[in-house]
């Protein structure tokens, strides 16, 4: 599948996407201001419910205070006798003394006249003490069974001498404006939902874009592999002709030159083949490693000197400070010595005529720190994030001016890891590039 056609079915599936976010967002707008408009009138037939009860509630108890004042011959007259100091709580004063009974039925027979068919307790209350003289439960509705509820003197003080009475609602709550929970519940269950279909459509491209990249990179692989394989089995082959020719052993020299080839080609084919085989090991589900103590001074020395072999002294200059006073790791001695020659062959592969390549070694409390540094043409800052990839290879312009596989790096990063060490690089191109492995020295 083109790249082209990837970015088409993205941008498709992106813009579908959207389509239905931007869907849902629409009704969901709709429904919330429906259920906005519904609560907004539940509310506010609740508080009209609410006022024509005070209202009722306050033209029964001014007729009770009006009669009880007639009944007791008291030509005073009342003015806002009534007070609502809570929403189920009033207070009447009538500065005169009131029998509890005569109250209690006027109360019932005003409450039935305006429809008020609720619970109601009443209590009497002497002006001077502001204390309770009496007090009665009065069952309107057809549950009369009576609540812990108690009517309370208040700390009002009335300007005149004498009683006053109060009536308390029990079952009567405060009115409390509806707010839009349902509502906010789908919108966060909505919310959820597209989150995660956009999460699974944001991996599902990752993986996509992934699989892509690590086609790519398998294919130019295989075309590099056919290519480094080609050369030495090309070469191998003309120098084995040459050397079936009759006259070829007339000219030793020339003899030794073409041995020489094939054996310089072979061994490039065998270092080629390895790389092959260290991928294959990593692959198995279960890698054993043979773990021993190493001297990783010598191990390194032997790396370096493996490297002289193959590379001549005068485009190789390396220089080793072993400054670790500990230096002996456990570890698998096969896969310690290719990480290191790993490294080392990456450092040559990324410098110009002569390959300038410093080793360090350091202790960190508990730790063997080794630096391998060159001066190199560098890694490009966009490339540094996947140089531990499988098959990754930094571009440097043409495809085969470096050798190699792209297997190197990750088959270092992945034997640091299986012996429980850590890798780092840093570089900066033009000037060079640094790889740090920290070890955990040998109990």
């Amino acid at each position: 599948m083109s790249r082209r056609l990837i970015g088409i079915l993205i941008l498709l599936a992106t813009a579908s996407v959207a389509g239905i976010i931007a869907t849902q967002i629409f009704w969901l707008d709709k429904a919330f201001k429906v259920q906005q408009t519904q609560i907004d009138l539940r509310n506010e037939q609740a508080l009209t419910e609410a006022k024509q009860f005070n209202d009722r509630v306050t033209i029964a108890l001014t007729n009770v205070a009006n009669e009880i004042l007639t009944i007791n011959n008291d030509p005073a007259k009342l003015f806002e006798a009534v007070k609502q100091i809570r929403p189920n709580f009033f207070t009447v004063a009538i500065n005169d003394t009131v029998h509890p009974f005569l109250l209690e039925t006027l109360l019932k027979r005003e409450f039935e006249q305006r429809n008020i068919a609720e619970n109601f307790e009443y209590g009497v209350y002497d002006c001077f003490t502001d204390s309770i003289v009496y007090g009665n439960y009065v069952p309107l509705s057809a549950d009369d069974s009576k609540p812990s509820y108690t009517a309370e003197a208040t700390e009002i003080k009335w300007d005149k001498d004498g009683h006053y009475f109060s009536v308390f609602f029990p079952d009567r709550v405060p009115v409390e404006t509806e707010i839009l929970e349902p509502a906010v519940s789908t919108w966060a269950f909505s919310a959820i939902i597209t989150f995660i279909v956009f999460v699974f459509f944001a991996y599902a491209v990752y993986i996509i874009l992934k699989q892509k990249r690590l086609s790519e990179m398998k294919t130019d692989f295989i075309n590099n592999m056919t290519h480094e394989l080609k050369t030495p089995i090309s070469t191998i082959s003309l120098s084995s002709e040459v050397l079936m020719g009759e006259d070829i052993a007339q000219n030793p020299k020339r003899l030794r030159q073409y041995a020489e080839l094939i054996h310089n080609e072979n061994q490039r084919l065998r270092m080629q083949v390895e790389k092959v085989l260290q991928l294959a090991t990593l692959d198995k589900e279960k890698m054993q490693l043979k773990m021993e103590r190493i001297d990783m001074h010598q191990n390194i020395t032997e790396a370096c000197n493996s490297l002289r072999l193959t590379i001549s002294s005068e485009n190789l200059n390396i220089e080793t400070h072993f400054e670790a006073e500990h230096h002996y790791i456990d570890g698998d001695p096969v896969h310690i010595a290719n990480i290191i020659y790993n490294l080392l062959d990456n450092a040559v592969k990324y410098s110009t005529d002569v390959a300038h390549i410093s080793i360090r070694t350091q202790n960190n409390n508990d730790s063997l720190i080794i630096e391998i540094s060159d001066k190199g043409i560098g890694i490009p800052e966009g490339s540094l994030p996947h140089i531990f990839d499988k098959f990754y290879r930094v571009h440097t312009g043409n495809v085969h001016d470096v050798k190699g596989f792209g297997l190197g790096l990750y088959y270092v990063k992945e034997m640091v890891k299986a012996h429980n060490g850590k890798v780092e690089v840093s570089s900066k191109p033009g000037l060079g590039t640094t790889f740090k492995v920290k070890f955990s020295l040998s109990v």
